[in-house]
């Protein structure tokens, strides 16, 4: 999966193609540059010393041990951008250090949610570790016995119903691991996105025209864009979500207006959730 730039597993100079384009902190393992919607991290062999065993679970999730070196971690600074990149409406992307050979780009992520453990930290005293959960950015995809919480938020019919768990959904990153905080993150993302897709009333909030078509599963076909995020993919605050037609969404992303295509969208939105109460 691309994201900008970078494409998965190409190895690329820290320097030279990150931090001169991004800027954010040139040392330590989380990049928090204050010009763009990006949080960027770091993972590799060197983070062991300091009592971080970064790595794939079971369940598909990254486990990315939090930053502090010695007592316990807190959410602060780095820990915090990882946990709240959401609710920020940032993207989340990880890079793995290769030593002299540069740094691998492993995709975009979402944080869905931590655990806190017990680990020892540089000094060899044990302490409580913040452990990130983070997932692969294709949380769209349908898995299995995921399937019932669409159906579980298509119960609210209202509109304000909608709204109120949108809300409170995408502003909180939960305590949950595993494929728990998979189920946790598929399940905020549908919340938001039913409430925005139902704010559209299927009619394009960019350009204004009926959705394209209907979907087999009798509703217009309308897709949600994240106006603070240089991606779409999961939770985002829904007052910075609009339900967009294909066509407008690819032009956001991709023409030579999409700036101004999505600043104006942003304004539709605005006003549409000031008249909602915000």
């Amino acid at each position: 999966m691309p994201w900008g730039p970078f494409q998965e597993q190409r190895v690329y100079n820290r320097r030279r193609d990150i931090h001169a384009v991004y800027g954010g902190q040139q040392q330590g393992g989380t990049c928090t540059p204050s010009q763009h919607p990006v949080v960027i991290l770091f993972t590799g062999a060197s983070g062991e010393q300091h009592g971080y065993a970064d790595g794939w679970s079971t369940e598909g999730v990254f486990r990315y041990f939090g930053h502090g070196q010695i007592g316990d971690m807190v959410f602060e600074r780095g820990n915090r951008a990882i946990r709240d990149h959401l609710v920020d409406g940032k993207d989340l992307l990880v890079f793995q250090t290769r030593g002299r050979e540069g740094v691998r780009f492993l995709g975009q992520f979402e944080c869905a949610g931590y655990s806190i453990e017990p680990a020892p930290d540089r000094e060899g005293n044990e302490r409580s570790a913040i452990v990130f959960e983070l997932v692969p950015a294709n949380v769209n995809e349908l898995v299995n016995d995921e399937l019932e919480l669409v159906e579980e938020v298509k119960l609210d019919i209202n509109l304000a119903s909608l709204r109120a768990r949108a809300l409170e959904a995408a502003r909180s990153t939960p305590q949950a691991s595993g494929k728990a905080a998979r189920r946790s993150l598929y399940r905020r993302s549908v919340a938001v996105r039913r409430y925005v897709l139902a704010r559209a009333a299927g009619v394009c909030e960019s350009c204004g025209k009926p959705a394209p078509f209907v979907t087999a599963q009798g509703e217009p076909y309308l897709e949600p864009h994240h106006t603070r995020r240089l991606s779409d993919g999961g939770p985002d605050d829904p007052r910075f979500v609009g339900g967009v037609c294909p066509d407008c969404h690819r032009e956001i992303h991709h023409g030579v207006h999409g700036q101004a295509k999505n600043e104006a969208l942003i304004e539709v939105v605005r006003q549409k959730e000031r008249l909602s109460g915000a």
